[in-house]
């Protein structure tokens, strides 16, 4: 591997904006890496924007790093010798999503965010795991030993593919949700026991499930367990919601909550769920999306796809001001943790941090070889997951479930089993309502709505 002072990163999907920005950024602040940005997009017009984009960014006066950023013509130039691999696209367009997250609703299943499970979970996962054996395929070839951090939704399914195709590839994905509910436990420590101050990273927290249905089992600050105070919290916040405070007005955002659903898992189960709200309730029956007024009352919002592509406009309009100079880059952390990993697997300081890969008996009641979501001790060029223990008795036939429909998805997608896909689809819990022939008419319309990203041997 390169030092850290001539790193080379291949960034698949370089036309993301937003958090692609957000990374730009926490390289550019970071002292301690420099080198060279491959982009790659399909979209070659969206990566020659960032090029630009990257270069201002990196050359602005409070950057601290130099970063160099280039645009690949082919998939193999991007990956070629690369130490690291990100991948963030976008599977296919909003109209293919749009189909995802609204077409279902004629059978009565509103989705809030139809990017993981559920009926648009799975069709967005069958254009997607094509893509991802081109993908894997790829590093395979050309960069078999780089490390390769997945952003994409499906996340389970994604990192499972790499797997499938190249075994032996050092791949892992990152969430920010879990990132979230630890914030409100700093939140609940300030507005219940005046403890101020408090950042996430302070906090201990066990980590098990899988990606947007992640559980935290334990929670300490210092030598203070969380767990029973947070029993209280959920008991006091049950109806009522919570938000830390102006910014967190979930009326204001698609992606703000309450934490109403949070705390009826909590006290229904015991452990803390650790995802935002949009994402928890499609996980289980429709209790918290039967339909838009069933929304509204658990505090959080559907996201419409409508919504996502005014919001892709704006993100377009900026992207246009940022190229002409109209606008300049502001360096501002975004969060996220990948430039930090990034430090860590090459040795400049040990990080613990929630991760996505294959379960190696970190989660000993889930199977082998499925992607779960645990934290992870990231060091020099190594990944070693924490065990979590077993999976709350009362938790683990809800996440054992929708293990066994990833598994089940992903083979589908790859060897184009109608049956098998269909049965898969409709054993999602979102679905249990569906009379079976309405389903079957529903499944043969979205995927037809998928047929220029699918494999013709689906049809």
């Amino acid at each position: 591997m390169h030092s850290a002072k001539e790193l080379i990163i291949a960034y698949i999907g370089g036309g993301s904006r937003g958090w692609a920005w957000g990374f730009m950024a926490d390289l550019a602040m970071d002292p301690d890496m420099c080198g060279t940005v491959r982009l790659y997009d399909i979209d070659r017009e969206a990566a020659e924007r960032n090029r630009i984009i990257g270069g201002r960014i990196s050359a602005g006066g409070n950057a601290v790093s130099r970063w160099a950023y280039e645009v690949s013509d082919s998939l193999p130039q991007a990956l070629e010798g690369a130490d690291f691999v990100v991948i963030s696209i976008l599977p296919g367009t909003f109209d293919e999503m749009e189909s995802d997250v609204h077409l279902p609703e004629r059978v009565g299943v509103w989705q809030p965010v139809g990017d993981t499970v559920g009926a648009g979970g799975f069709m967005r996962a069958m254009r997607t795991i094509p893509m991802y054996v081109t993908i894997g395929e790829a590093i395979r070839d050309y960069a078999p030993d780089a490390w390769v951090i997945n952003y994409t939704n499906p996340m389970s399914l994604c990192v499972r593919t790499l797997y499938e195709v190249f075994p032996r590839i050092k791949a892992f994905g990152c969430c920010h949700e879990v990132f979230g509910t630890q914030k409100l436990l700093c939140a609940m420590l300030k507005a219940e026991e005046g403890v101020s101050g408090v950042k996430r990273q302070d906090l201990r927290t066990t980590v098990t499930g899988i990606n947007h249905f992640t559980w935290i089992t334990k929670a300490a600050w210092g030598s203070t367990d969380l767990m029973p105070l947070y029993a209280r919290f959920a008991e006091k916040h049950q109806n009522t919601g919570f938000q830390a405070g102006p910014d967190d007005n979930w009326m204001n955002s698609h992606f703000n909550c309450a934490h109403r659903v949070k705390f009826d898992l909590f006290l229904r189960y015991g452990a803390i769920a650790a995802a935002g709200d949009r994402h928890l309730a499609e996980f289980t029956a429709p209790w918290y999306t039967k339909d838009p007024e069933t929304v509204r009352s658990w505090m959080f919002s559907l996201t419409s796809v409508a919504w996502r592509k005014a919001d892709l406009k704006e993100r377009l309009a900026r992207s246009d001001r940022l190229i002409r100079g109209e606008e300049q880059p502001y360096l501002q952390a975004s969060g996220e943790e990948g430039h930090l990993l990034l430090k860590a697997l090459l040795g400049l300081g040990d990080l613990i941090s929630n991760v996505n890969v294959p379960n190696r008996g970190q989660v000993p009641d889930l199977p082998l070889g499925a992607v779960v979501e645990t934290n992870a001790l990231f060091g020099r060029d190594r990944i070693e997951p924490v065990y979590a223990g077993e999976t709350p008795k009362a938790v683990l036939p809800l996440v054992a479930r929708h293990v066994l429909n990833q598994e089940n998805t992903l083979r589908a997608a790859l060897t184009c089993d109608r049956k098998l896909g269909f049965t898969t689809f409709m054993n999602d819990p979102q679905l249990a309502c569906v009379p079976p022939a309405e389903g079957e008419k529903l499944f043969r319309d979205m995927l037809e709505n998928q047929r220029a990203y699918l494999p013709a041997a689906w049809f």
